[in-house]
């Protein structure tokens, strides 16, 4: 089974600072198989032989945080569940780039959607929030990006259980995990 681990807090602001060819050799030693990282915040395409997202999610948690030395937390889904965030994306979603900045924010169990959806400080006329399954999608209008509420959410005890990625980075991992062999 294909996955993707989005990994939270590392290679930011100098913090838990680890190098993707590391990061890679890591997996591949605990028996993860066709490893790829894609940027330096944290995204790693596997192959698993274990079943159950859960019990492979707290796996590389512990292995992460035994080898690095830091609080490791991800979130990790299977290729049917990225194609459903892509598929399930709102109308529309990602098709004005110079218009607007498209975020998804990935959801850590058990933290849901509506829960999410509660707390997210959007601005009207400036951001857009919707609810997915394990996802909120997030729109901001670039040209009132100083005015986001969004910015705040990272200063928010709910964000310990997220993690977020552009729509090209959400859309690049998809194409990863899709394709006939993972480049």
């Amino acid at each position: 089974m294909r996955f993707v681990a989005l990994l939270r807090g590392i290679n930011v602001g100098g913090n838990n600072l680890i190098r993707m060819t590391d990061l890679r050799a890591c997996f591949e030693k605990h028996g993860f198989r066709n490893v790829t990282t894609y940027i330096q915040s944290g995204n790693v395409v596997f192959e698993s032989g274990e079943a159950g997202s859960s019990r492979v999610a707290r796996r590389i948690e512990e292995i992460l945080a035994a080898t690095f030395n830091y609080p490791a937390s991800l979130v990790l889904l299977d290729s049917r569940q990225m194609r459903a965030v892509i598929d399930r994306a709102p109308q529309g979603f990602g098709t004005q780039p110079a218009k607007y900045r498209y975020d998804v924010v990935f959801l850590k169990a058990p933290l849901t959607a509506t829960v999410a959806l509660e707390s997210v400080p959007a601005k009207p006329g400036v951001d857009q929030v919707f609810a997915g399954s394990g996802v909120l999608y997030i729109t901001r209008l670039i040209a009132k990006a100083t005015q986001s509420g969004l910015s705040r959410v990272v200063s928010l005890p709910i964000y310990q259980n997220m993690t977020i990625r552009n729509w090209n980075t959400t859309t690049k991992l998809h194409r990863m995990m899709e394709g006939p062999g993972i480049t």
